[in-house]
């Protein structure tokens, strides 16, 4: 059984793809946390749950993090003001696959108005599936961006 876990969140944009992805993941055994909306609210905003997200994500270590808005864009930047949240946009496989080899991705953030639920299974799949390569420029990347953020946030 796969113990890895996943939280999710999304905004009236994204809900119906959330709601398909996090059944989808629980049959593969995956241990979904959903993290809003957890019901259709036309008029709810993206930023609470991709902070939600990220939040859960970064204080729990191995987990990852789905996040899904109209155009991906705006639930991305507000995950991404968390320290510790590496979240990267995902349209295509191959987005996916080089968020996670090249940047360590942590997070996915999801197109919900761009992405029908049958590409965006490929999507999450190949984003889970990847592993960071770890080669030297992904580190030294990672870790200057690490030193932005201890200058920007604070140590």
């Amino acid at each position: 059984m796969n113990t890895q876990t996943i939280y999710i969140g999304a905004d009236h944009a994204g809900w119906e793809l959330k709601e398909a992805l996090e059944e989808y993941l629980r049959e593969k055994n995956y241990n979904v946390v959903d993290m809003g909306n957890r019901d259709l609210v036309k008029d709810d905003d993206y930023p609470r749950f991709g902070h939600a997200v990220a939040k859960r994500v970064v204080t729990d270590e191995g987990s990852h993090g789905i996040v899904i808005c109209g155009n991906a864009q705006g639930i991305c930047i507000v995950a991404n003001k968390v320290r510790g949240a590496r979240a990267a946009t995902g349209f295509n496989e191959d987005v996916a696959k080089s968020a996670r080899t090249d940047d360590n991705s942590n997070i996915l953030c999801l197109p919900g108005r761009h992405v029908a639920f049958p590409e965006a299974k490929k999507i999450v799949d190949m984003w889970l599936e990847t592993a960071f390569s770890g080669e030297e420029r992904h580190v030294r990347r990672l870790k200057e961006v690490e030193d932005i953020e201890n200058q920007e946030f604070g140590v």
